[in-house]
């Protein structure tokens, strides 16, 4: 938040603190501000960005730190000047009472007003979309409305042509629950976005749309979807023909990446029986891995960044030395280190002996290094 706790009024606060903690996307305050011109009296509006189809959109939310039995206005934003919320007909599961019903001593309340303002932006963006003049498009969305959580969004991109985008949730299966202790907060997803030019009648073949996968942050330290070749999109294709396939070849490509959780595993286990016990290690997602060694009277850390694609891909190697600091008193450090001997067929107990006997001649040059000063 923007604003000292202390600027903000109690209620204003709680129903705020209460939409962060409990809403079911991750929301962002922006920046909060006074009615006040000079920013000196209460903090009582702020502006939320609230993710929509793969982006944000950006709403203020005003309340009159005065008033506190008075519910908030909420500003959309300048393109969505039709969108009339509490004129349109409800979602079934969304609580069209949310401004009648306000209690400012109820800190659900603002959760209670925001979910519903974005479930009726899911209609109308859809609405807008299915208006579009573009057979290509309303043939597209006729064959894949059956699937559940789509989002759409019309508008239009940096050359001013209009353009529609899809959000499409790919993989019924729950991510979340195939890590062990799985630390994350929501559950992790991944999207296919698909952008489709409209109103250009002039082309024969309609083009391919844009596509690009999109997941939720967290899913890096498993599975990167920078690491996935999409299947080709082939000339009059449709869209509810490319998902299955897709999602087969995705659905594969995460049970592997969970199942390389167990391999990075074995390997940091064998990594201890030439460097010792690690001093600090990764125990949900094994990437990350240290290990404190000596050669002689020197002393040194040895971490190892393990990448999702191990054992593929080798792990980067770094030195840090315990005796030796730079002007700022951080620690020295190697360069990361990745030509050592290696081969994804070895066991995992050779892995870490060969690394360990490339390290014994690295870590000399690694001290007179530190002592020289040519490392930062």
């Amino acid at each position: 938040m923007a604003a000292a706790p202390e600027n903000v009024p109690s209620f204003i606060a709680a129903q705020l603190s209460h939409l962060l903690a409990h809403f079911r996307l991750t929301l962002k305050v922006d920046q909060m501000w006074s009615a006040d011109k000079y920013n000196s009296g209460p903090f009582d509006r702020f502006s939320l960005l609230i993710p929509y189809c793969l982006d944000f959109i950006r709403w203020d939310v005003i309340f009159d730190a005065e008033s506190p039995n008075a519910a908030p206005d909420v500003i959309f934003g300048p393109e969505d000047d039709n969108f009339h919320p509490f004129h349109m007909p409800p979602s079934p599961e969304s609580n069209n009472n949310c401004l009648s019903d306000w209690n400012y001593k109820d800190p659900s309340c603002l959760l209670t007003l925001i979910q519903f303002l974005r479930d009726q932006y899911v209609l109308y963006q859809r609405k807008r979309v299915e208006e579009v003049d573009d057979e290509r498009l309303k043939f597209e969305i006729s064959t894949i409305l059956s699937r559940e959580g789509i989002e759409m969004y019309t508008g239009s991109n940096a050359e001013k042509l209009e353009e529609v985008k899809f959000a499409v949730p790919l993989l019924d299966m729950n991510i979340n629950n195939m890590v062990s202790c799985c630390p994350w907060r929501y559950s992790q997803k991944i999207y296919l976005q698909v952008v489709y030019p409209v109103g250009r009648k002039y082309t024969s073949v309609p083009s391919a749309p844009r596509l690009k996968l999109v997941s939720s942050p967290e899913l890096k330290a498993v599975f990167s979807i920078d690491d996935v070749k999409l299947p080709s999109w082939v000339d009059g294709m449709c869209l509810a023909e490319y998902l299955p396939n897709l999602e087969e070849y995705l659905g594969k490509q995460v049970l592997e990446a969970v199942s390389l959780i167990e391999v990075r595993r074995q390997f940091i286990e064998a990594l201890a029986s030439p460097f010792g016990r690690p001093i600090e290690a990764d125990p949900i997602f094994c990437r990350k891995a240290t290990f404190l060694c000596a050669s002689g009277v020197f002393t040194f850390l040895v971490h190892f960044m393990i990448p999702s694609q191990f054992p593929k891909q080798q792990p980067a190697v770094m030195l840090q030395s315990s005796q030796h600091f730079n002007s700022q008193m951080a620690p020295l450090k190697s360069r990361l280190i990745s030509d050592y001997p290696w081969s994804p067929r070895w066991e995992p107990l050779q892995m870490a002996e060969r690394i360990c006997e490339f390290l014994a001649d690295e870590a000399l040059n690694f001290k007179r290094q530190c002592s020289e000063g040519q490392v930062q």
